[in-house]
């Protein structure tokens, strides 16, 4: 393996220290290091965060490799900063077998850009009737944690709880989408003043806060794991809020762009803002900074959705939803928590690495920057500002809706166990 020493590096934001990785693990750290390396880098500036992991992307591989692959989305995933990332059983055929895991699974390490964990489908073929392979799943070499059926909900009360009286057993989660589809047919954006002088159908917020509601009840009366995708909403927040209160095991994680961009964004018609919960009020965007902030949303979440472009360049009725984030993660979490004063860059590595990769049950992920623990590592500039330009992006796809913006803070350096995934900026061949 090549070795590293990494000078002058904020360990967390901290005092500058020197790391040297060997052998796939954090070797020594210190300040003004006497080791020799294969390869030294000067990271004075930069920050130094465990690796990044992702509880929610979209790789699309199998069934749309059009939109992205599992190479080009842990590609994007590494230029991100993340060394792990969990992939969403909504693929062609849905993950929802003991095979299909395995597959996805055995191209991450393929690959080797970062390993990826897939998530099991909780129903066969997503369509919420009857409880999918959940034990074959995680009996498989994936070994699945984490069970999903993202993209729709699983409403079936009934069957919500088998899901998790079944994964209790080997301590998995639920990860739920938390939409009551009664209540959204037809919705194309954020029940409100703007979804109203626009005329597009609404997707309220107790369509959501419904069924967060509910599952958090059914999970404490069933002693289970239930996680809460893509939180979007203040009423989402104070029930979470009240479930942890009572001391339920209960996890939720909030999306970037739920962190920066409003319903407002809509005005325009441009479908790059169509998504799945929809862009909420500013008062909604408020209410989950203050929640990730406070511990109450677990983690933060990409929900990275490629799509190809005649599934976003067309009318907004028709339009994919959807947005790419594996790539804007960071500088978003750093614009809108760290230069806010919510959070520290330890409260970034908590909320990014730590607190994900725990709710995963990730093994050698979210561990600290310390010597002996696996060399999952990023190099952070947070002084670098840019203009986002999808069309450098890893990933297959372009529908940001970042495009344009100015963002802070670039990946300089990305480490898997050890190995460099990323470089001064750019993808190492593997």
């Amino acid at each position: 393996m090549t070795t590293y020493l990494i000078r002058n590096a904020q360990i967390l934001g901290g005092a500058p220290q020197d790391i040297h990785l060997a052998d796939g693990v954090f070797a020594a750290i210190g300040e003004q290091l006497d080791v020799q390396a294969d390869i030294e880098i000067d990271a004075t500036g930069l920050v130094a965060l465990p690796g990044l992991v992702d509880l929610h992307t979209h790789l699309r591989e199998p069934g749309r490799e059009d939109a992205e692959t599992v190479l080009t989305g842990t590609q994007a995933a590494a230029m991100g900063g993340y060394t792990a990332v969990h992939a969403m059983a909504n693929t062609f055929p849905v993950a929802d077998s003991a095979g299909v895991v395995e597959q996805v699974w055995r191209l991450g390490q393929e690959y080797g850009y970062c390993d990826v964990q897939p998530v099991g489908a909780v129903t066969v073929g997503l369509e919420g009737k009857q409880l999918a392979e959940l034990g074959a799943m995680h009996d498989s070499a994936a070994g699945v944690r984490v069970f999903s059926d993202d993209g729709k909900c699983v409403d079936d009360a009934v069957i919500m709880r088998r899901a998790l009286e079944y994964v209790k057993a080997f301590d998995g989660v639920v990860a739920q989408h938390a939409q009551e589809p009664r209540l959204t047919a037809g919705a194309q954006m954020n029940e409100g003043l703007v979804s109203g002088e626009l005329g597009l159908g609404g997707w309220p917020a107790v369509a959501e806060e419904s069924i967060i509601a509910r599952d958090v009840l059914l999970a404490a009366h069933v002693g289970s794991r239930v996680h809460i995708c893509h939180l979007s909403t203040a009423g989402s927040v104070e029930i979470v809020r009240w479930a942890k209160g009572k001391g339920w095991n209960v996890t939720a994680e909030v999306t970037p762009h739920h962190l920066l961009l409003t319903d407002e964004l809509v005005r325009s018609y441009d479908p790059v803002y169509k998504v799945n919960p929809p862009l909420r009020t500013a008062a909604d965007v408020e209410a989950l900074r203050g929640a990730l902030a406070d511990g109450t949303i677990d983690a933060v979440a990409t929900d990275h959705a490629p799509h190809p472009s005649e599934d976003k360049d067309c009318e907004w009725a028709v339009a994919a939803m959807g947005m790419v984030g594996l790539e804007t993660a960071l500088s978003v979490v750093q614009q809108t928590m760290v230069e806010t004063g919510l959070l520290n860059w330890e409260g970034v590595a908590d909320r990014m690495s730590h607190r994900p990769a725990r709710i995963g049950r990730l093994a050698g992920h979210g561990r600290p920057v310390s010597v002996g623990e696996p060399a999952n590592l990023v190099l952070f500039d947070p002084a670098y500002r840019g203009v986002v330009n999808p069309d450098t992006f890893a990933t297959r796809s372009r529908n940001s809706p970042y495009k344009g913006m100015d963002l802070p803070g670039r990946v300089h350096a990305t480490f898997l166990r050890g190995e460099a995934t990323v470089l001064a900026g750019e993808l190492v061949e593997r």
